[in-house]
């Protein structure tokens, strides 16, 4: 009989994969399902990137790097981080894995040892726990309420560090929120880890699509304290539409950099040749497609969060970035006859036929997470069944 190991018993199972495998199982029965659970751009890689893609294949690129990435995408990330941060890394201080999830993955197994502590502010993107156990730490919860905008406060962090506490997640703009920080509220964060001498993990992965003129801020950029402790994560997923080329980058302590790389060369050897010429076109070609994908999302935003606000029952607060609505459905989920969002959640899928994201997969139970990277027809669609879905169950 076969015995699996304690740490992955203690996984908790995805809702988003339970979801999005339900609502597949309905479309292939001819079930017109509208899918908002999407945490990928609807867009296309762009052109260019394909097409350097190609080349370096065309080329014979197709064999082994270095486990910590090609130099060339090093020198591309470090000028990327330049342009966009004012902040000068070393090559020896970027790792580039294969994606941002695996970067943090790695950066926790090289980080904790038994017992030892990471906040992470709730809601919060859910592999973040999971990976934290997975080095056998302890994930500790922060929540961030609707009323503090999903931001947590200085004298929250600081009454949550322990001696155990090795560092804080802070992930801005924020999936599944899209919230993001001020500098100011940075500093205050900034100056807490200052006091207490922990480590700042910066999820930045969503830092190009930032809307109604709001500011991308990296804790790192506050101070030379600020940028030694702070550990950035970030790829070319989102920004450039790369979900399933897999680059992800990790830029700080070069400590750090060395034990993470050689921990990657015993369990991926390297991230994907082609993709790494893929990404390097990225952050040295033409940025045309990025802003053009982020006014689409704005513009998507828009259009739809009125009328999502509209709902009887949702409460919601409008996002400054990312491509992700976290409205607070307990009350509709309670007026429309359920016990929990949850089973308002399957009811959408099977008699509205919306696939939506449970907050419970995020630490958020009462809410529920929508991706607006899809189509206008199929928001608006979408949002008008979700509304006569409520109205009709509406109990008075």
């Amino acid at each position: 009989m076969i015995k699996l190991a304690n740490r992955v018993q203690t996984l908790t199972p995805s809702t988003t994969l339970a979801i999005t495998a339900k609502a597949n199982e309905l479309k292939a029965q001819g079930v017109d399902i509208i899918g908002l659970g999407a945490g990928e751009p609807d867009y296309n890689t762009p052109e260019n990137i394909l097409q350097a893609a190609y080349k370096s294949m065309m080329e014979g690129k197709t064999k082994y790097t270095p486990a910590g990435g090609l130099p060339a995408l090093k020198e591309a990330i470090i000028e990327k981080l330049k342009r966009d941060q004012q902040l000068t890394y070393a090559p020896t201080e970027v790792m580039v894995g294969v994606g941002a999830k695996h970067v943090l993955y790695t950066l926790f197994q090289v980080l904790l040892d038994k017992g030892d502590e990471v906040i992470i502010p709730i809601p919060y993107w859910v592999s973040y726990p999971e990976q934290v156990k997975l080095a056998e730490g302890v994930p500790v919860y922060i929540e961030a309420t609707a009323s503090q905008n999903y931001k947590i406060s200085p004298q929250q962090l600081s009454e949550a560090i322990t001696d155990r506490t090795k560092a804080v997640m802070i992930n801005t703009p924020s999936n599944p929120t899209g919230m993001i920080y001020s500098k100011e509220e940075l500093q205050e964060l900034a100056e807490v880890c200052r006091e207490k001498d922990i480590l700042i993990i910066s999820d930045e992965i969503y830092e190009k699509l930032i809307y109604d003129g709001a500011e991308h801020v990296s804790i790192a950029t506050l101070s030379e304290d600020a940028k030694n402790r702070t550990i950035i994560v970030n790829g070319v997923s989102k920004s450039h539409s790369m979900t399933g080329w897999r680059i992800g980058y990790a830029a700080g302590d070069s400590k750090l950099i060395k034990a993470m790389t050689n921990l990657a060369s015993h369990s991926t050897s390297n991230p994907t040749t082609t993709s790494q010429y893929a990404a390097i076109e990225a952050y040295n070609g033409p940025q045309e497609a990025v802003e053009e994908m982020r006014q689409a999302f704005e513009s998507r935003l828009e259009e739809i969060f009125p009328k999502l606000e509209a709902i009887p029952g949702f409460n919601v607060i409008r996002p400054q970035g990312a491509f992700y609505l976290l409205p607070d459905v307990s009350e509709a989920a309670e007026k429309t006859g359920f016990a929990s969002v949850d089973e308002f959640v399957e009811a959408l899928l099977t008699e509205a036929n919306v696939a939506v994201i449970p907050g419970s997969g995020f630490g958020a139970p009462s809410t529920i997470r929508l991706s607006y990277a899809t189509s206008l027809e199929a928001l608006n669609e979408a949002v008008e069944r979700i509304g006569k879905f409520v109205s009709e169950r509406w109990q008075k």
